[in-house]
């Protein structure tokens, strides 16, 4: 109830300032009502930022959750347990939800704004615009303009929502009974529960597939093909893709929206309000590519309206479509290939998710490369397989170590320092997962890279730098095992090797008690971390204040030299 309380409060304080501003305008008080419209200002935006990115990814998440229990075989009474045991975490998990939601629409617009005519969808805002401010529209345009754009986007969000997630789930239920549902539980009893598993999903596998350049490009190329196709069936294809398809050269497009040629239209000059603005500023941020901007004129067919309507009910059955397989294939072939591991035991769908996903990206890469080698022959085709296996090879020995033993080593390490010493108590002993602290050591290790790539140069980001620079075909085996992969797993068998010898070997010996054994077993961890930390800390405040000194030093004998310079 916080986030309704908020927004009422800034409802409350809006109308107080309106009510004030009138007052100050009627009794002619026109600094305090000058005063009075920059705080309403001020108050309106924070309401629109509250709304735009809090509320709308919550509505976007609670409907996805929604249109997906069938999936899962929940129901709303298992969703009301949740919300009133932890109702924190069952907001922000539906809010982080909605936002990846949010995130990944429109991203997908921006790929269709460089595959369709500039102007087809003159209904969405173009985010690429550099007129576009989303802080001074917030400003100039009324709230109920706001409002309606707002209605809009939940209309046209939860829609879609309908379209790929309820109606394919009811289709799946109807047609593959035995498919559903997800074997996704939520509650275990390991120290960690399965959400690791899902941020792993959310913060590394989805990533790793969708920022492939081969991934975006196959997607694109899957959005031209259905264009031309659709466009060529309902003669749309002007309208679509633009005149210039049309043609073989490369004739200049009119692109004056004053004057448009005749026999063509210009549906440009009535834009509709904006559908899916919410997060404005979080869309800019994530916007990196898009398509032209501006307008180009087209050939409009006879029963156009018809034709368009043609059109939405045909994007309507492929995104079904595209739905079905989307939900089925991955999690059938991560399952088919999962069976030959563990037999007939039930596995969180993320792991077979995550296997299908991997495996439909590497057979579909595959069959890309053999289709643009075979025209070359047989020996180059034999020698780039011989090049691929052996990269492949190298590529695996480095998975092994980098995003294996390091992620591994890592979050054992973290279960050992922070983990076990605040949930295990001294009487009872501590139960290790590794999968699990594979998992969350995979998280940790992509927070380190990342925070080490934005730091100051040392030797780390170099490695990091040098290595993502060569890239898989240029793969140095022998460069990442001796600068990265030994000097990191050194490091952490260290940290994990010292502690657990002193503990059991050398405190033993000492003739302590063995509860004063156990206790030093179980804090030593967190204890060699605090003075690891104090000793860096001082060091890096000794350095500081060498600096400082020389600095200063050096400040003394300039002015001293200048001084002796002005006496002669």
């Amino acid at each position: 109830f916080g986030l309704i309380t908020t927004i009422v409060g800034y409802i409350l304080l809006a109308m107080s300032l309106i009510l004030c501003h009138g007052l100050a305008a009627v009794v002619r008080f026109q600094r305090s009502r000058r005063l009075l419209g920059v705080c309403y200002i001020v108050v309106k935006v924070s309401l629109l930022v509250v709304v735009e990115i809090g509320v709308f990814p919550l509505i976007c998440g609670w409907w996805l959750d929604i249109c997906s229990l069938e999936m899962f075989d929940a129901s709303l009474k298992d969703r009301e347990l949740s919300f009133k045991s932890a109702p924190g975490t069952t907001m922000f998990l539906h809010w982080l939800v909605g936002m990846v939601y949010v995130f990944y629409f429109a991203s997908f617009i921006l790929l269709l704004r460089e595959v369709l005519r500039p102007g087809v969808l003159w209904f969405l805002r173009n985010l690429n615009d550099p007129d576009f401010n989303p802080v001074q529209e917030m400003i100039h345009l009324p709230i109920y303009r706001h409002l309606r754009r707002f209605i809009l986007s939940v209309v046209v969000f939860g829609s879609i929502v309908l379209l790929m997630l309820w109606l394919p789930v009811r289709l799946i239920k109807l047609l593959l009974p035995l498919f559903l549902p997800y074997n996704v539980m939520l509650y275990s009893d390991a120290p960690v529960s399965e959400l690791s598993l899902e941020l792993l999903l959310l913060q590394v596998v989805l990533p790793a597939l969708l920022e492939q350049g081969h991934t975006r490009q196959w997607l694109k190329g899957l959005v031209r093909a259905w264009t031309v196709s659709a466009g060529y069936l309902l003669d749309l294809h002007s309208y679509l893709l633009g005149e210039q398809e049309d043609t073989e050269g490369n004739q200049p497009v009119n692109n004056n929206n004053n004057n448009p040629p005749a026999g063509h239209h210009n549906n440009n000059n009535n834009p509709l309000p904006a559908v899916g603005e919410g997060l404005h500023a979080a869309h800019q941020a994530i916007l990196q590519q898009g398509g032209p901007v501006g307008f180009q004129p087209y050939h409009r067919p006879m029963r156009f309206p018809v034709r368009i309507v043609l059109l939405i009910a045909f994007m309507c059955v492929t995104l079904l479509g595209a739905s079905l397989v989307c939900l089925i294939l991955p999690v059938f072939t991560g399952r088919w290939l999962m069976s030959f591991w563990t037999g007939s035991s039930k596995i969180h769908e993320l792991y077979t998710a995550a296997c299908g996903l991997y495996v439909c990206w590497l057979s579909i890469r595959g069959i890309t490369v053999l289709l643009a080698w075979m025209p070359q022959g047989r020996t180059v085709i034999m020698l780039k397989v011989q090049e691929w296996t052996f990269m492949i090879l190298k590529t695996l020995v480095v998975a092994i170590l980098v995003a294996g033993v390091v992620p591994l080593l890592l979050g054992l390490l973290f279960e050992l320092v922070i983990v076990a010493p605040l949930r295990v108590p001294l009487d009872q002993t501590p139960l290790f997962y590794p999968w699990q602290d594979w998992a969350l050591g995979v998280l940790h290790a992509k927070i380190i890279a990342a925070i080490t790539l934005m730091g100051p140069q040392w030797w780390l980001k170099t490695v990091i730098e040098q290595v993502y620079a060569n890239g898989i075909r240029n793969i140095d085996l022998h460069f990442i095992i001796r600068k990265l992969a030994a000097p990191v797993i050194s490091v952490l068998l260290l940290s994990l090797c010292v502690p657990y010898v002193i503990a059991t070997a050398l405190v033993p010996s000492a003739g302590v008690t063995p509860e004063m054994e156990v206790l030093i077993q179980r804090r030593i961890y967190p204890f060699l971390l605090m003075v690891v930390s104090l000793i860096g800390i001082l060091s890096f405040q000794i350095r500081q204040f060498r600096r400082l000194y020389e600095h200063i030093k050096n400040d003394k004998a300039r002015h001293a030299d200048q001084r002796r310079f002005k006496s002669f």
